[in-house]
């Protein structure tokens, strides 16, 4: 899905002028890297916040037009006003087709019903992950990363490097020798020990 913003050059700097811009339901935001200059923009609040709830709008690649030219960019940072929820400030940077990026991509989990740990085990799926930093070319940035829960037993973890990647996809923390648990799933309490105690209470009632 290609998700396009449209902004316009900003003018006025400083936190008078973003006031004055939030209050006519603008948003204040900077494009910045590549070889060109970093610049000032405003945004319609309506807009850019119908994309900014979107899953696919805090890692995908972008497209600024701004008055008709447009760039390929990364969502980078954004504030948010702590009562009413509104961007407050938002910041992108150009991106190059020939470098590669770093962004935190979403993981989605699939198949958790039918993983042994749950199905037979009773056991409860722990997120330890929700989100993990890959390295890759912009083409190649996937929207999301799936993982298959589907054979992972109570009691046991699932790391980085079980994880089936996209082609020209890496995991940064892999790259440094360090394999998170992503997911894990806990034995129920009281399972087997609380069984066995049952049954011995039985064979002492007869």
């Amino acid at each position: 899905m290609a998700i396009v913003i449209k902004a316009s050059t900003r003018e006025g700097k400083g936190t008078g002028a973003s006031r004055r811009l939030r209050r006519a339901g603008n948003v204040p935001g900077v494009v910045y890297g590549g070889e060109k200059e970093a610049v000032s923009l405003e945004f319609n609040h309506k807009e850019l916040f119908l994309e900014f709830r979107h899953e696919a709008f805090h890692a995908s690649i972008l497209t600024l037009d701004i008055g008709g030219k447009k760039e390929q960019v990364l969502l980078r940072d954004y504030q948010l006003h702590p009562v009413r929820n509104t961007i407050q400030h938002i910041d992108f940077q150009r991106v190059s087709a020939s470098e590669k990026i770093h962004v935190k991509v979403p993981l989605h989990f699939i198949n958790a019903e039918i993983a042994p740990g749950v199905k037979l085990g009773g056991g409860i799926v722990a997120h330890i992950l929700t989100e993990a930093d890959v390295s890759c070319l912009p083409k190649d940035l996937p929207e999301f990363i799936e993982v298959d829960l589907a054979n992972l037993e109570a009691g046991h973890s699932i790391h980085l490097s079980e994880i089936k990647l996209p082609k020209g996809v890496e995991f940064v923390q892999l790259a440094h020798e360090n394999d998170a648990a992503v997911a894990s799933i806990a034995k129920p309490r009281g399972g087997a020990a609380a069984d066995d105690t049952a049954v011995e209470g039985d064979e002492a009632a007869e």
